[in-house]
Parts: structure tokens; C-alpha cells; sequence
């Protein structure tokens, strides 16, 4: 019974937590920066940011295009995730005056020729749109959807776009040369002052006119003039692009009082179109792992049960050779396995994660990794796997010791190294190949070097710690010896080869997140913000019992067939998970992605391999472990002669 009392309360605490976590799926945010108050005629600097495009995921600063220029370009601070997001964030010619309207503002004229009209067309082939910041908020288009009856906002506008003149069929380009702005304010009740909480933009194309000579600061504009009231409300007469051709960036802006408040600002940025798929996928996924967990805890209770109290009731050393099963290969099932080195290793690593990506979700579920703090949840990811470096050399060693191992400061160096050396190779290359585009999105040589010294500096110190502390500690003792000759093991049945129940085990953990999957894919590859943690971590603790399950039933059913090679194959059960990961990021890629480019296509599957990579790691290790406290238990449970 105190192996049923066992069972028993790990699923009481998942029941606990899973009726948490539904409660409170859409998890808040704190606002992550001071509120700023203006008074009326306050000055507003308007930062730019970085292009964006989806077709070709390679960002490029704003300047990289020969957009009005202020005297000087000042970058402003930025994060190691910023950094690394390809964030360039720098002043502009914007400057607004809080509260009051401007109209058809001149900024500069730009007389194109053969290469910068040039860098236009090509920003405009790929679809690049330009991204703005106005106190901490994002620039953002409306658009409104007449299907649904409301209006839903995509980040940044496009530098421009292709069409025909009427009664020709040559494509031309044209470029948004006008902006209007919205920016929405909410007033104190008892002040003047006011706080922003929204940044919006209508973006027109307008070939500008003017009569007599020009000067920026003097000439008046045909096509738009704040003193005749006349103001640009469409893109009839479209500034084209071209060689030699004088373009006239222009903006207006308005001010409109809002009721939402400053805390709740970014609500309409976070605000999900599809959250009715959403939240049934999520629940449909639910139900149908629940479901299989309940099966599986039945038939692992009862049948455990049954066989257990079967074997204590055997009196004679006949009866134990004429049983067949699990128990048989009591004198084997403990043996060290094929390189147990690199096992321990991949555990090591495997916790590493774990233990990252647990802090991290905490952390994003209390709030305090909001989008309006830019780079933080990247930041955040980063520092703790450094310092979750000391987890790993503590799991790794501990192993280590208990597979008889005596060299700790080889098995510390390697799973301080191994992986993250595997990541860094990959990513080197991806990053020259985005020094070839010239794009913003390239780690500059200071965030290496800063990355190096987490690496080198902090992490593999930390692990050699860990190491240094788990290896002290008393090995792990097996709860039954370990035979000296190896138990031959019998011809097994096909459904148990090895490759066809690793394959087979790592379709229940992907069934359990690949719903969660498409909405954090969208996100990274289509620019959208994704800011719903308590669904992820509950999809994360899902996958946790879903590993761990599988990985546990078909150890069961290994060991039934008196097969006692389980340590490899409970990690590589669970971890087989990524390849389905994978193979559905390839669906992904040519079903939802517009990616035309081979260097951009080469990035993303670059990335997605190193995703499935650490997701392999992180489902190894939870099978790992399920079916090693799994073994110890039932082993223990019997009484062995």
C-alpha cells in the first residue's frame, strides 16, 4: 500500500495545481517601467526602431534606409535581449508638443537616386515595416476587421508598397511618405498632466507639391496646409519611387483622451484575435491528456499492485524461477549502462533546463517579464541557465558517482561544455551568415564577448561547484545487487524494438504541447507578442506528467519482456519529442511562413534545430528521472532472496 500512497500524490498535487492554473490561465503583467506624466506643450521624442519584415526575418536598423536624419544619431541603451532580438533603437526628427495637434509637419526632402531608390524597392519587395516607440510604447497600425466588428493592431507600418495606375499594367513602387499620428492620452481627474497610452498611425503615400522655390522652413505645400485646414486623408496620388524622383516626408499628429489607464495600456497590444481557438485547443488538449493519464495511472496501480503482492506471496526458489516478468531481472536492471558518462551529461544538461525554464515561466506568470521591458524575458532565460549550471554539475555528478565513476572534474568539464559548445557552433554560423545581409539582427563582437564571459566566466565555474558538491555526497545506493555475470536477454517481440518504442513514446508528449506550439511559433516567426504564461505553464506541466508517464509504461512493459537495457531508452523515449517538434516546425515553415530567401530559410531551421534540441534534452531528462524513481520504487517493493 505504500507503494499505491506513493502513486497517489504526485497526482493529487497535479489535480491542486491544474485547478490553480485554470483559474488564472491569462496570467496579469506588472506595467515593467515608471508611469511618465507630461503637461500640456511637453516635449515628445519619438524613437525609431528596428525594419521588420516576416518574409525574410532579417531586421535592419532604420537608418540602414535613407530616411530623414537628425544631426546626431543617439542608440539608446539596450539589454543583452534587445541586443540579441536585433533591437537598434535611436532618436529621429519625430518631436511632438504634448496635447497640441500638429499638421502636415515637413520633415526633409530626399532626391532619390540609383541605389538609395533602389533600397526602397527592395524593402518594399520584402515587405518591411517600420517600427516606432513613443514612451515605451510600440507604434502600432489599426485595422478594422468587419467580419468581427472590431479593430485588432499590427506592429509598425510597411516602408511602402506596389500597385498600378489605372488603365497600366506596369507595377510601380510607392512610399509612405505621411504619417498620421494618433496619440491617445489619459488625463488625470485632479491635474493637468497626462499619461500616454496609445501610439497609433495611418500611414498615406502623397506626391507633395509646393510653388516657388524651396525652403524647408518657408515653403508651404499644395497637397497639405495647416493654414487652409487641407490635410491628407488618402493615397490617391501616390509618391512613386524612382530614380532622380523628390520625395517629401511629412506627418500630422493628433491627440485623443482615452479612458483606458496607464496599467492597462498594453492590453490592447496583448489582446489575442483568435483566443476562442485558443482557449478551446488548449482545453480539447486537456481533456484528451487527462483522459490518457487517468488510463494509464489505472492500469499502472492495478497491474503493479497485482504483480507486487504476487511475488512477496512466492515461498520457494522453484516458484521464483518458474515466474516470468519484471522481477526477474532484478540483478540487472541497475547495471551501469553503455557510456554512462554521456548520460550523465545529457541528465546534467536536461536539469539545467528545467530548472531555467521553471524560474523563468514564475517569474513571467508574476509579471515581471512584460513585453514593455523589451528583451527581458531573453535576459532573464540567459542568466539562469548560467546559474542553473550549478544544478547541473550536482545531478551529473551525483549519477556519475553512483555508476561506480571517479574522474567528477571530466564529467563537470564536459556538461559544462557539451551543449552549450554544440548551440554556440550552430549560432556562429547563423550569425555570419546574417553579417553577409548586413542586418541588425548580427550579435555585435561586445555581446560575444559578453556572452563568452556568462559562458566561460560564470556557468562552467558553477557547474564545477555543483560537481565538486554532488560528488562529495554518499553515492546512491541500488535498492537490490547488481549481478558480477549479465542476464541474457530473450528475443523480444517486434512492437518492443527499441527504435519502434522510442518513435512511439514521443507522439503523447508532442500531442500535449503542439497546440501551444503553433501560437509560440507565430509569435517568434510573425512578430506577434505572446503574453499568456498561465496557459504555457500549464501546457509545461501537461508535458511534464506526460513524459513522464509514457516513459514509465513503456519501461514497464521493457522490463516485462525481461529487457533491463532501460537507461538510454527512458531518455531517449520522452526526448523523441523533439523530433516531432521538428518535423512539425518544417510543416510550419511551408504552410504558414511567406520565407522566400535561402539565408532567411537556413536561419529559421538553424534556430528550430536548436529548439529541438534543448526540447529533446529537457524530455529526456523528465523521462529520465520518472523512470529511474520508477524502478527504485517497485524494485524495492519486493522482497528479493
Amino acid at each position: 500500500m505504500a507503494f499505491l500512497r506513493s502513486l497517489a500524490f504526485p497526482t493529487l498535487v497535479f489535480a491542486a495545481i491544474l485547478l490553480l492554473l485554470i483559474h488564472g490561465a491569462h496570467c496579469f503583467y506588472l506595467p515593467g517601467v515608471a508611469p511618465q506624466d507630461f503637461e500640456q506643450g511637453d516635449t515628445l521624442q519619438v524613437k525609431v526602431n528596428k525594419l521588420t519584415s516576416t518574409k525574410t526575418q532579417l531586421p535592419y536598423s532604420y537608418y540602414s534606409l535613407p530616411y530623414c536624419r537628425p544631426d546626431k544619431i543617439k542608440d539608446s541603451a539596450e539589454n543583452l535581449g534587445e541586443v540579441l532580438r536585433g533591437d537598434r533603437i535611436e532618436n529621429s526628427l519625430y518631436v511632438f508638443k504634448m496635447r497640441e495637434p500638429q499638421m502636415c509637419n515637413i520633415l526633409c526632402k530626399l532626391t532619390l537616386d540609383a541605389k538609395t531608390a533602389k533600397e526602397f524597392k527592395e524593402k518594399i519587395d520584402d515587405e518591411y515595416r517600420v517600427n516606432m516607440i513613443l514612451d515605451n510604447l510600440p507604434l502600432v497600425v489599426p485595422l478594422k476587421r468587419i467580419d468581427l466588428d472590431s479593430t485588432v493592431y499590427q506592429l509598425g507600418f510597411h516602408v511602402g508598397l506596389k500597385g498600378q495606375y489605372t488603365g497600366s499594367k506596369e507595377e510601380k513602387y510607392f512610399i509612405h511618405n505621411h504619417l498620421a499620428f494618433t496619440v491617445k492620452y489619459h488625463k488625470d481627474s485632479q491635474t493637468e498632466s497626462a499619461r500616454i497610452v496609445g501610439f497609433e498611425v495611418k500611414p498615406f503615400s502623397v506626391k507633395h507639391e509646393f510653388e516657388g522655390k524651396w525652403d524647408e522652413k518657408k515653403t508651404r505645400l499644395t497637397t497639405c496646409d495647416p493654414h487652409t485646414k487641407r490635410t491628407v486623408v488618402n493615397s490617391n496620388t501616390p509618391q512613386e519611387v524612382e530614380e532622380n524622383k523628390e520625395i517629401i516626408f511629412t506627418y500630422d499628429v493628433e491627440f485623443q483622451p482615452s479612458d483606458v489607464k496607464w496599467a492597462s495600456r498594453w492590453d490592447t497590444y496583448l489582446l489575442m484575435t483568435d483566443d476562442q481557438i485558443h482557449w478551446f485547443s488548449i482545453v480539447n488538449s486537456l481533456m484528451i491528456v487527462l483522459f490518457l493519464s487517468g488510463m494509464v495511472a489505472m492500469i499502472m496501480l492495478r497491474t503493479l499492485y497485482r504483480d507486487i503482492s504476487k511475488y512477496n506471496e512466492l515461498e520457494t526458489q522453484e516458484e521464483a524461477q518458474e515466474e516470468t516478468g519484471w522481477k526477474l531481472v532484478h540483478g540487472d536492471v541497475f547495471r551501469p549502462p553503455n557510456h554512462s558518462d554521456l548520460l550523465c551529461v545529457y541528465v546534467g544538461t536536461g536539469v539545467q533546463f528545467f530548472g531555467m525554464i521553471l524560474v523563468t515561466m514564475i517569474f513571467a506568470i508574476l509579471g515581471f517579464l512584460s513585453p514593455s521591458n523589451r528583451g527581458a524575458l531573453m535576459t532573464a532565460m540567459l542568466l539562469l541557465w548560467v546559474f542553473m549550471g550549478l544544478f547541473a554539475g550536482y545531478s551529473s555528478s551525483r549519477l556519475y558517482k553512483m555508476f561506480k565513476g571517479s574522474e567528477w572534474k571530466k564529467i563537470a568539464l564536459r556538461t559544462a561544455i557539451m551543449f552549450p559548445a554544440t548551440v554556440s557552433a550552430i549560432f556562429f554560423v547563423l550569425n555570419a551568415l546574417i553579417w553577409g545581409q548586413k542586418s541588425s539582427g548580427a550579435v555585435p563582437f561586445g555581446t560575444m564577448f559578453a556572452l563568452i564571459f556568462l559562458w566561460f566566466g560564470i556557468s562552467v565555474p558553477l557547474v564545477f561547484v555543483g560537481s565538486y558538491v554532488g560528488f562529495k555526497k554518499p553515492a546512491i545506493e541500488s535498492p537490490v545487487k547488481t549481478n558480477k555475470i549479465p542476464r541474457q536477454i530473450p528475443e523480444q517481440a517486434w512492437y518492443m524494438n527499441p527504435a519502434f518504442s522510442v518513435l512511439i513514446g514521443g507522439i503523447l508528449p508532442f500531442g500535449a504541447v503542439f497546440i501551444e506550439l503553433f501560437f509560440i511559433l507565430t509569435s517568434i516567426w510573425l512578430n506577434q507578442f505572446y503574453y499568456i504564461f498561465g496557459f504555457l505553464f500549464l501546457v509545461f506541466i501537461i508535458l511534464l506528467v506526460t513524459c513522464a508517464e509514457i516513459t514509465v509504461v513503456l519501461c514497464y512493459f521493457q522490463l516485462c519482456s525481461e529487457d533491463y537495457l532501460w537507461w538510454w531508452r527512458s531518455y531517449l523515449t520522452s526526448g523523441s519529442s523533439a523530433l516531432y517538434l521538428f518535423l512539425y516546425a518544417t510543416f510550419y515553415f511551408f504552410t504558414k511562413l511567406e520565407i522566400t530567401k535561402m539565408v532567411s530559410a537556413i536561419l529559421y531551421f538553424g534556430y528550430m534545430l536548436i529548439a529541438s534540441y534543448a526540447f529533446f534534452v529537457l524530455t529526456g531528462t523528465i523521462g529520465f528521472y520518472a523512470c529511474f524513481w520508477f524502478t527504485r520504487l517497485i524494485y524495492s517493493s519486493v522482497k528479493i532472496d
